[in-house]
């Protein structure tokens, strides 16, 4: 199709219609009706040519075509977004912006404390909220949710998200220090952990979604053993309290379980079999990559959890 004939502001409207499923809250998206959005609708398929979306009970699914064009008009709009934004400045000294980062309580617990301490310093009006609402399986709620920053395992992610690495995370066993298991064994803190004995006990996961296999599973698999799974969590700090309540154990980041161990009465060991660390990423949207109080965050970011990273496998 000859470009010159279509009315830009379409684009907008098709980039909106692929993010929300539904003209409704395309519509609020940018700024305009549901009749609006369905007029925009009908001349964007007579200029492409193709249906574009199909309805599917309250909701529009988009065709073939549609999808293609998703990642990358987004990739686009974004650039021409940056490139009409004018100039850029960002003095944290009297900055007022409101970020909003991404990450579970680990992130609460390890990354916050230094954050809050950096911007009372440096940055004083600056507002930042940690939510949990971006994980491996979610990466759109990064622009729904108007994420500026999200932590997580590193994965594959769209064109209009940019990345960098974070750092690499190693395990540990944590159990209470009293656990009979561990006593009968004569096995102290930072020993390995008895391998038949992990395999025996009770384990809390970590999972957001609720699922009962996690990469220690695998680890384990690979040497033809199996652990007893008995229940998990999506939050960190509810497993350290859960083992230090009874006779379970768990795997978790070696900076979180060293963390928790002191005050929850937790003994942390060393694994008795090889796991992988784990890389985690900082991902935003991409429009934001040359914003210059976006980098500042990163910046500050990066360099706190810096000294997390466990190096390679």
């Amino acid at each position: 199709m000859n470009i010159s004939s279509l009315d830009l502001n379409l684009l907008r409207v098709l980039d909106a219609l692929l993010q929300e499923g539904s003209t409704v809250r395309a519509g609020e998206k940018i700024g305009l009706s549901q009749p609006a959005v369905s007029s925009a609708l009908g001349r964007l398929r007579q200029a492409l040519n193709d249906p574009l979306f199909v309805r599917r009970g309250q909701g529009l699914v988009p065709t073939d075509f549609a999808m293609r064009l998703k990642d990358p008009l987004r990739v686009q709009l974004d650039n021409l977004q940056n490139i009409l934004g004018g100039s850029d400045e960002f003095d944290p000294a009297v900055a007022t912006n409101r970020f909003r980062v991404s990450g579970s309580d680990y992130f609460a617990e390890l990354l916050m404390p230094e954050l809050a301490a950096r911007v009372s310093q440096s940055a004083p009006n600056l507002r930042i909220s940690l939510v949990d609402m971006v994980n491996e399986t979610n990466i759109s709620a990064l622009d729904r949710e108007k994420i500026d920053l999200a932590i997580l395992p590193r994965i594959r992610v769209p064109d209009w998200v940019a990345s960098a690495p974070a750092f690499r995370s190693d395990f540990r066993v944590i159990a209470r220090r009293e656990h009979p298991g561990l006593v009968r064994a004569g096995v102290a803190p930072d020993d390995v952990f008895p391998l038949d004995l992990f395999c025996q006990c009770g384990h809390v996961l970590f999972s957001p979604l609720g699922n009962l296999n996690g990469q220690g599973d695998d680890s384990l698999a690979r040497i033809g053993r199996r652990r007893n799974v008995v229940m998990s969590m999506p939050v960190f700090s509810g497993i350290a309290r859960a083992v230090s309540e009874s006779d379970l154990i768990a795997l978790l980041p070696r900076q979180f379980a060293i963390r928790s161990s002191d005050r929850m009465g937790l003994g942390v060991y060393r694994l008795p079999f090889p796991m992988p660390k784990l890389p985690l990423v900082m991902i935003w949207p991409r429009r934001l990559t040359d914003s210059a109080a976006h980098s500042w965050l990163r910046t500050q970011v990066a360099e706190i959890v810096a000294p997390f990273d466990d190096g390679p496998d």
